[in-house]
């Protein structure tokens, strides 16, 4: 499974509980299949506009 693949299956903690689930992450992959960008650790908000800066900042480089 990719999940498990790319380390994102394992003891996350919610509201003092813990438990094994999915680690939220955010990976940009290239058309070519390299990973070029990752966020670790996602939180809801906020984070559409991170990825939305980095792409344009991404665009702008090239």
């Amino acid at each position: 499974m990719v999940i498990k693949d790319y380390g994102k299956w394992g003891k996350i903690k919610f509201k003092g509980n813990e438990y094994m689930g999915v680690i939220r992450s955010t990976f940009l992959i290239d058309p070519e299949g390299k990973i070029i960008y990752i966020w670790p650790k996602v939180s809801v908000i906020g984070h559409p506009k991170e990825v939305k800066r980095v792409l344009e900042d991404l665009k702008i480089s090239k």
